[in-house]
């Protein structure tokens, strides 16, 4: 499928991150640039996988701004000064981040949650009412908006997350683990959130992990495999990017599972199994 690569919207630069003596990971550099494709706003869907303990969590806190690098710099785009390329360092609060929990206020309804993310926003009351709206209508939570985080199923928690992070961050966001302990049908909601975040603004760049390495290949157009790289015959202790694979590229994404994903698959295991 034909496409273009514009601005740089995420830039990571020799990126580590050590707790005292003990490095998390190291060296991780990576470049991801806007998407467009002639009749379709495209936004970016990155993918992390890896085995456990290799840094992801690590690399997702650094991403959102939660923990400072030890070295290295990670950059996103300005999007608020219009300037093309114009970019700036992450902060926390500057990219959106849904937790495994998904987690959301106790005392607070979808509706008042979801207002309260709009709390900095330079909209009228009546503005905000209808962005709410607008939201819980698209991603089918009308009907629940009077309800609290404990009367919500699994799947209504994690679409509320990600609508108040949306709400609250702007374009870029990071979800940890979206389909871990998911049923069938919470799966496909997740994909369809998916659908809906990236075809609501071309910037909109959805970076999550999982396990699930065929859920990786089907929804990515970019993944990273994060693993011990092996230096002189001897493996590290620290995680770095030991793979990349551009679905884009391969002509591969946006396009519907079949064998040739498969094959990616395979690819992908036996760089996290030698890592």
């Amino acid at each position: 499928m034909d496409y273009q690569m514009q601005n740089t919207l995420l830039y990571v630069e020799n990126l580590s991150v050590a707790y005292g003596e003990k490095v998390v990971i190291k060296d991780v550099s990576f470049v991801e640039k806007d998407v467009t494709r002639e009749g379709s706003v495209t936004g970016q869907v990155i993918a992390v996988v890896g085995r456990s303990g290799r840094g992801k969590s690590t690399l997702f806190r650094a991403l959102t701004g939660l923990i400072k690098p030890t070295t290295g710099k990670i950059l996103i785009a300005d999007v608020a000064t219009g300037v093309e390329n114009d970019a700036k360092e992450v902060h926390e609060g500057d990219v959106g981040f849904v937790d495994q929990k998904y987690t959301l206020f106790r005392n607070k309804t979808i509706y008042q949650a979801l207002m309260f993310a709009l709390r900095h926003k330079d909209f009228s009351k009546e503005e905000k009412h209808n962005t709410i709206t607008k939201y819980l209508q698209e991603w089918g939570l009308e009907k629940a908006k009077d309800q609290y985080p404990c009367e919500l199923s699994g799947g209504q928690r994690q679409r509320t997350a990600i609508i108040e992070q949306i709400l609250c961050s702007g374009h870029y966001m990071v979800l940890d683990e979206p389909f871990s302990g998911l049923d069938i049908g919470n799966i496909e909601d997740v994909k369809k959130a998916f659908s809906l975040i990236t075809s609501l603004h071309e910037f909109n760049t959805i970076i999550y992990s999982t396990h699930d390495i065929e859920l990786a290949v089907e929804l990515a157009d970019s993944i990273y495999v994060i693993g011990y790289p092996t230096i002189d015959g001897k493996t590290a202790d620290y995680g770095t990017i030991v793979k990349h694979v551009d679905m884009k590229e391969r002509k591969l994404a946006w396009k519907e599972y079949g064998v040739e994903h498969l094959e990616v698959v395979k690819e992908i295991k036996a760089a996290m199994l030698t890592s």
